[in-house]
């Protein structure tokens, strides 16, 4: 069961305030980003944030699971009313993520 387009959108917009966040079709599933970096992931209408020390120590009692069978284990956000808890979580996972690659030109 692929991830609703609506599903997505509403986190995108729960997360407006925490930089430009944008989404991906992704295995029939999205990818998000922030700036340009890749942050979290839907599956099935549920929303993963990758594992950081800044995130576990900002939100101790998240469940960590896999979103995809064959996935390392990610944050599973269950709560994404919380617009306060979402931009705290994810501003704090962004900062410790490495700045994306810069594209390779093609010849």
């Amino acid at each position: 069961m692929a991830s609703k387009m609506e599903f997505v959108e509403y986190v995108a917009d729960q997360l407006r305030e925490v930089g430009n966040i944008t989404y991906r079709k992704m295995f029939g599933e999205y990818g998000l980003y922030c700036n340009g970096k890749i942050f979290a992931v839907i599956c099935k209408d549920q929303f993963y944030v990758k594992v950081t020390q800044a995130g576990r120590k900002l939100c101790p009692d998240l469940p960590e699971a896999p979103p995809y069978e064959g996935a390392k284990n990610y944050f599973l956000v269950e709560d994404v009313e919380n617009r306060e808890i979402l931009t705290e979580l994810v501003t704090a996972t962004c900062g410790e993520l490495p700045e994306p690659k810069p594209k390779k030109r093609r010849a």
